[in-house]
This record gives C-alpha cells, structure tokens and sequence, in this order.
C-alpha cells in the first residue's frame, strides 16, 4: 500500500488532536456531579429520541463493524453483503422483540432485568462474569487493531508506535467511561455516527461517480477486481461452500451482536416506552444506510484497489475504507480531497475511541452494579462509593485490555469477535427472551442458561477454525481444530436455549405460583406499570 501524501498525514493528525480535545472537554463538562449514580448511568434520560437513536446506532456500529465490513465486501463478496444484512436484522429483532421490555424493567444494567425474574447476588456475579466475558474481547480486538491503524495514516510503521497508540487510546477510553459515564459517551457516540455517516456518504458518491452511478458496472468492476470471478457475486466464497457454516454464522450475528450489554444499556437511558421505540426507529434507520453506504465503498474497494492491492494492506481487508479513499482522489488530492480524507481518517479514529468507551462503560457498570453493589455486598452502597467503585473498574478495565492488545496485536485477532457474538447469541439472548417472555422460568434455569451457553461457547471456539488449523488463525502454525466451523453458534445457541428449559422444567416443583408471580410483573415488562416491591431484588436501590 503507497503512504497517503504529507498534506493528509499532518491534516489528520491535527484533527485527531481536536477530535481528542474537543471529546475531552465534552466529557468533562457533561459528566456526572460527585455521587449522582442515575447521571452516571443513565444521564438521567436526558437524551432526546434521535440522540439516544444515534447513540444506540454508534454504539452497534464498532470499529470492527465498520472496517470489517468493508473488507469482506470487498474480499468476499455476496457473503459479505448477507453478514451485513444479518447485523441489521439483528438490530431489528431487538427493536420489535426486546426494547421495549428492557428499557421497562431494566434500572442500570443487564443484571437489573435478569434480577426482576430472579433476585439473588449468585444471579447478579453469574450476569457480570458473562457480561465481561462476551465485552472484553471485544475491547482487545478493537484495540489490538487500533495502532495499525493509526500507523497506515500517519506514516509511522515502528512497533514502538504501534504500540504507543493502543496504550494512548487505552488511556482515552478510560477516561471518557470514567469521566463522562453513559451521558458523555452517549454524545461522543453522536459526534462518532455523523461524521461517519458524512465520511461514508461522500467516497460512497465518489466510488459511484467512477462506474457512471450504475450499479451493475460497479458490481461488474468488483468481480473482475476481486480476482474470484463470478463466484465473487454468488454464495459460498467466504466459507468454501459450507452452507452449514454459513447458516451458523448468520444465525449467531442475528441473535448475538444486538444483545450485548454495551447496546441494550443504551435502551435504559430512554425516557418512557414510547421514547425508546422512537429512539430504535432513528439506530436502525441510521444502521440501514450505514451498512448500504459500506457495502457500496466494499464494492468499490475490490473495483479499484483489487484483490491483490487489498490483502497487501492486511489479510482481512481493515484497511479497504482508507485505501479505497485514496484511490478515488488520485495520486495528486486537490485541496477539498485531502480535506475529505481527512475526514475519513477522524471517522475510523472516531470510531474506535467511541466503541471502545462504550464498551467500557458497560464493563464498568455490571462490575460495580452486579458485582460489587449487588453481589459480593447484601446491603447497598452509597451511590457516591459505588460511582467510586464505576470508575475505577473503568480503569481497571481498561488497562487490562490495553495490556493484552499490546502484547497479541501481531496475532489475527478476528476469533474474539465471533466469541463475543456467540456469548451473546449462547447466553444472554436466551436469558433475557427466557426471562421478559417465560411465566415458568426459574433461578436455576436462569443460571443454567448463562452458564452452559458461556461455556459451551469458549469449549467450541477453542477448538474452531478461526482458533488453530487455518492461516487466518489466531495461531495459523498449529493444529488443534477439532470443530471445523467458524462460530459455535451451531451447538452453543441451542444448548444455552435447552439448558434453561431443562433446568427450569425438571427443577420447578411450583409452576403455578411462578407463573402468578409473573403476572404480578406482567405489566411492568409489557407496558411499564410501576413494579410491586421484590425482595431482595436489589433493582430499585443503589
């Protein structure tokens, strides 16, 4: 890949010093006051419906999801564009099915919801394992790929920098969970999403100006660039025909990628049931344009650069949005398209500061609220200490991650995402469509779930083709591949949904009772009704 001219190089390092400024002082001034614990976690559903829809829409839209997609538009075709419309089916599902339901009986956090059904600290430390278990690789990943990044733009190749950089955008992470809490991530996410959107618009006009805004030459120009021929625009190229595999994968995208806890506590911050109905009308709208703009700039990307061109920049296609974007400016940029560029550049490093702060903030969260507020301690926190207690699981989150991405950054890292999705898809999705929709289901079943679909998933995952035995591996030299799939999602959803059944079948000896206590809960899960008191539940205090 040729170096981006010098002009763009210092333009985009004196943007990322604004962006960095600028996202600082907005942290800084819409943080939290000392001990106002709903401002933390909620900005005290201060956000207005397209706000919360754009913050929501950030949050989906990652580092990953936006890099990503592209380079496997542009290196995988047709299978490509189906793995993108599965994530935008995933975030349709959770608008119709579980929004409304979360935001109606969800205070703070995942564990709010789980522990209306099933109040215990046992429910709450189950909840915060596997929500850090399905975030924090999802953190590395997007890290571990950061100093790369950053070093395609700038010019600096050494692995001294490379590392500088995760370790600094570590260190912004932190500060903007810590600082601005849901509030000022939230408005860092809407800074994230237009400029993206701005960004993505205009190389996706460019990449159309080039083909005569006709689709079927651009589609043409792909195949050809692509080096794969028709089978570029057919099914099968990104998993050799394995129509098993594919089915799997797409089922695990749709049922895990929009129930992460990083995007569902965004529904928490909504103001009423109406409010957060709105506010997924405005993400998934965004998601859907989103997702056609990157699909056109994946396209453009192998009519332009070219499979060869592609690969050079990296295996998995991370860098086709900045090198698609040089290539529709021409070797000599005039002064508007060094500026565009520009603006692309501060989008991707947007991009990766907001989702890694959110996901943080998440991470935070379930530590301080179901692990230590509600888990480890009986009686309640003040909220001063337990926003004390946020801040500093923040930080402590936040450079464990940083440590790791550093130390695997040489790695391909892509197996961490897929385990994310299949934690999400394996335990929480069961869990939570068990738990607003199920009148039988049980605390047994509920940890059941949880704990078999997390551990099923990382017993899979281990031994699947993205671990070992390929060489887009996390270790390519080695062999130990004993389930030859790309996610676990083929057993692991199954099994998380069977063992919440099972367990609450064979362990309830008082379905009629449960079945009458959640009635009692009925109307708080379906249409907000205020909640009678639970004991114990822990849900309505800090």
């Amino acid at each position: 890949m040729t170096e981006f001219g010098s002009d763009a190089q210092t333009m985009s390092l004196v943007a990322f010093i604004a962006v960095i400024t600028v996202t600082l002082l907005v942290c800084v001034m819409t943080g939290p006051d000392h001990g106002d614990l709903g401002e933390f976690y909620t900005g005290y559903r201060s956000l207005s419906p397209v706000q919360s829809g754009l913050a929501i829409a950030g949050d989906y839209i990652s580092a990953g999801t936006v890099l990503g997609t592209i380079g496997i538009i542009a290196l995988l075709g047709f299978d490509g564009v189906t793995l993108t419309l599965s994530t935008v089916l995933s975030l349709v599902l959770l608008m119709f099915l579980l929004a409304e339901p979360l935001r109606n009986t969800g205070r703070f956090t995942t564990g709010d919801v789980l522990a209306r059904r099933a109040p215990g600290p046992i429910v709450r430390i189950t909840t915060a394992v596997v929500t850090l278990a399905a975030l924090l690789p999802l953190v590395i990943f997007q890290l571990a790929g950061a100093g790369d990044l950053l070093a395609v733009v700038l010019g600096f190749h050494t692995d001294g920098f490379k590392t500088g950089a995760i370790v600094f955008l570590g260190l912004l992470m932190i500060a903007y969970a810590a600082i601005g809490g849901m509030k000022g991530t939230a408005l860092i996410q809407i800074v994230k999403t237009v400029v993206l959107l701005g960004a993505a618009t205009a190389i996706a006009v460019l990449v159309l100006e080039r083909f005569d805004f006709s689709l079927p030459l651009l589609l043409d120009a792909a195949a050809n660039g692509s080096g794969a021929g028709e089978a570029y625009l057919a099914s099968g190229l990104q998993f050799a025909g394995d129509g098993v595999d594919m089915i799997a994968t797409q089922l695990t995208v749709v049922l895990g990628a929009a129930v992460l806890p990083h995007i569902t506590m965004r529904t928490f911050s909504s103001r009423s049931a109406r409010a957060v109905r709105r506010s997924m009308s405005w993400a998934v709208s965004t998601v859907v344009v989103t997702c056609l703009l990157l699909a056109v700039i994946g396209f453009g990307a192998s009519a332009i650069v070219g499979h060869k061109g592609l690969v050079a920049g990296g295996p998995q296609g991370q860098t086709a949005f900045l090198m698609v974007s040089q290539a529709v400016m021409g070797t000599d940029p005039t002064a508007i398209e060094t500026l565009l560029f520009t603006v692309v550049a501060t989008a991707v490093f947007l991009t990766l500061l907001a989702s890694v702060a959110g996901i943080t903030l998440a991470c935070a969260n379930t530590l301080a609220h179901d692990l230590i507020a509600h888990g480890f301690r009986r009686a309640g926190l003040k909220n001063s200490t337990e926003m004390a207690i946020a801040r500093t699981a923040a930080a402590g989150v936040g450079l464990v991650a940083i440590a790791i991405a550093a130390g695997v950054r040489h790695l391909n890292l892509q197996a961490l995402l897929i385990l994310s999705f299949c934690i999400g898809a394996s335990a929480i999705a069961p869990a939570l469509v068990y738990s607003l929709f199920w009148r039988r289901y049980t605390r047994t079943g509920l940890l059941a779930t949880l704990i078999v679909g997390t551990a099923a998933t990382l017993v899979l995952m281990a031994g699947s083709n993205l671990v070992s035995g390929s060489p887009q591996s996390v270790f390519p030299d080695q062999d130990f591949n004993w389930f030859p799939y790309t996610t676990s999602g083929l057993a692991s959803i199954p099994l998380g949904f069977l063992a919440g059944w099972l367990a609450t079948v064979l362990q309830d000896r008082d379905a009629a009772g449960r079945r009458r206590r959640y009635e009692e809960l009925e109307p708080t899960i379906l249409a907000g009704a205020p909640a009678p008191a639970m004991a114990g539940s822990g849900s309505g205090t800090s």
